[in-house]
């Protein structure tokens, strides 16, 4: 059996100061929100994020951004978040931004135990600049490392008591990487359901990866609302 939270502050008062966490998601889909805004609420400070996006302004990591407890963002897409530019420009926000499929696979490389890898994407780029170029079969490869993180914040739309995840369609983006590369993985879903409820083949995250889940109702907001004309 898996820690079960009884509160969302209780689910991230092991994440310090100091400490490296992926939050999955992909621009607002699939974000474990009231984690983050239990993280928010912690006022813990110098964080290292890994996550696709940095959410916007009003929401999402954009909040844990606003209230300065970033030091170091690792991603791959940023143009929603006007704080995240001004932060950038005035040299209060470190940001590393890697190709968003060698983040995916930087990722997956790290929940797999895989050091590093080459990949022909950022070759020829400033990504590139003091990083190991090898030539494969007449084509160069840049040098990638593997990604892990202290903690990974995943969101699912199941989960059961032994961790077992299931993802709602366009939502499971980066979370089951991250579910498999974080040392504590902490899910946030929207069912909590009994042991044997979930069948087999629809589990898309094995329990081995995660060690608590906490149950709650999220938001969902839309991040750009574009609707037909009638």
């Amino acid at each position: 059996m898996k820690t079960i939270y009884s509160s969302f502050e209780q689910a991230v008062k092991e994440i310090k100061d100091g400490s490296t966490i992926m939050v999955g998601g992909f621009g607002l889909v699939g974000i474990p929100e009231n984690l983050i805004l239990a993280l928010v609420d912690s006022k813990v400070k110098h964080l290292t994020v890994i996550s696709n996006n940095c959410g916007v302004d009003d929401w999402g990591l954009g909040l844990l951004l606003k209230n300065k407890q970033i030091d170091k963002m690792v991603g791959s897409y940023v143009g929603e978040n006007k704080e995240f530019e001004r932060q950038v420009l005035s040299g209060e926000l470190e940001v590393e931004l890697t190709p968003q499929g060698t983040l995916a696979e930087r990722i997956r490389a790290g929940g797999a135990g895989i050091p590093a890898f080459y990949t022909p994407a950022g070759v020829g780029t400033p990504i590139a600049e003091n990083g190991e170029v090898r030539n494969f079969d007449g084509k160069d490869y840049l040098l990638q490392t593997g990604l892990r993180a202290d903690f990974s914040l995943v969101r699912a739309v199941k989960g059961d008591r032994q961790g077992n995840l299931v993802y709602n369609k366009t939502a499971r983006n980066f979370n089951p990487m991250m579910a498999a590369a974080g040392k504590v993985t902490i899910a946030e879903v929207e069912e909590l359901v009994e042991t044997g409820e979930l069948f087999a083949d629809e589990i898309h995250t094995p329990g081995i990866y995660v060690q608590g889940l906490i149950e709650g109702e999220q938001e969902k907001r839309i991040e750009r609302l574009t609707l037909a004309q009638a």
